[in-house]
């Protein structure tokens, strides 16, 4: 079972997701107004970060989108933001912060709970509030990765271990070790750090080096 933490100014959606999280047996641990009162609540109890937090975009404090992921991230929670999708600005600062997707107000409270326990799980969310965001502007996705380490993310994101990637393109070990670190660094410049495999096969994904199915894209 996973543990979830809400936060969310508006009570009613709180409460909402909070009966959504209970019929699907997922542990709701927190739920609050703001990221400060949910670190709080985490110092004063000593609890464990939750697995994911779930996180509305614009929260009525004066916080900014960053300063709320990074926080969260930082303590050790996946987050996913559940916001209105009519700002994409706002979503891709969310995400180059470090969300680990975005789900919609507006989705079935199924589609919610299916990102929950997507993220929970250490997997990719990709939907189309995070394809849009990204499509809207391409700037956010350009790494400026070289053709080579564009192979190597693109076999290396879609599962080969990295000996296996090093084989397939005739490279050696080291090589393949030497791209992928390059390939991490030059993600983190940009503001979009890809310290796991997951964040990898997101950012692959985000650059349409491979496909929002998984699939290695021709690009």
């Amino acid at each position: 079972m996973s543990t979830v933490a809400l936060i969310d100014d508006h009570e009613s959606v709180r409460l909402g997701l909070e009966a959504a999280c209970a019929r699907d047996a997922q542990n709701v641990v927190f739920s609050g107004s703001t990221v400060g009162s949910y670190l709080e609540w985490r110092r004063a109890t000593g609890a464990p970060p939750a697995d994911v937090v779930v996180l509305d975009l614009t929260l009525g404090d004066g916080t900014t989108v960053t300063e709320n992921v990074r926080a969260l991230v930082g303590d050790g929670a996946s987050v996913v933001i559940h916001s209105v999708a009519d700002r994409p600005a706002a979503v891709r600062e969310a995400l180059s912060a470090g969300a680990a997707g975005v789900v919609s107000k507006s989705s079935a409270l199924d589609d919610v709970l299916d990102a929950i326990r997507t993220v929970a799980q250490g997997e990719a969310l990709n939907n189309v509030e995070w394809a849009s965001a990204v499509d809207g502007d391409r700037a956010f996705a350009d790494a400026q990765l070289s053709t080579r380490e564009r192979e190597v993310l693109r076999l290396y994101a879609t599962g080969l271990p990295l000996k296996a990637v090093a084989e397939r393109l005739g490279v050696a070990y080291s090589t393949a070790k030497e791209n992928i670190t390059r390939i991490r660094v030059k993600y983190v410049e940009v503001g979009r750090p890809a310290p796991t495999k997951v964040d990898l096969l997101r950012r692959a994904m985000e650059d349409g080096i491979v496909a929002a199915d998984g699939a290695t894209s021709a690009r």
